[in-house]
């Protein structure tokens, strides 16, 4: 079973849990890690920037992913917010299946 992480960036843990929070609650995604204390380096708008962000990732299904992008995108803190799909193939398949119950798409 193939199945999607969304990946996303947050200034805060508050804010990541806020949206894992909203976004499982609304079965489009099974489950949200967050991970904590990352640094990214980047350029915006002509200059070097430095941050201190939180990872959230979400667990989900391939049609629910679009979906996912766009709700973390519709209350972002960001103006461009880093959201992206990533691929998932294969893994436990009991783990694989409880994704896939726990999301909108195939709940009963």
């Amino acid at each position: 079973m193939v199945m999607r992480v969304v990946y996303a960036t947050y200034p805060s843990l508050a804010q990541a849990e806020a949206a894992g929070r909203r976004i499982v609650g609304a079965r489009l995604a099974a489950c949200a890690n967050i991970l904590p204390s990352m640094v990214s380096i980047y350029q915006w708008e002509g200059a070097m920037e430095r941050a201190e962000e939180v990872v959230l990732l979400l667990k989900t299904t391939p049609e629910l992913a679009s979906g996912v992008v766009e709700a973390v995108r519709a209350d972002h803190p960001y103006e461009v917010p880093a959201v992206f799909i990533l691929p998932v193939e294969g893994g436990n398949p009991a783990f694989l299946d409880w994704i896939a119950a726990e999301t909108v798409a195939h709940s009963a």
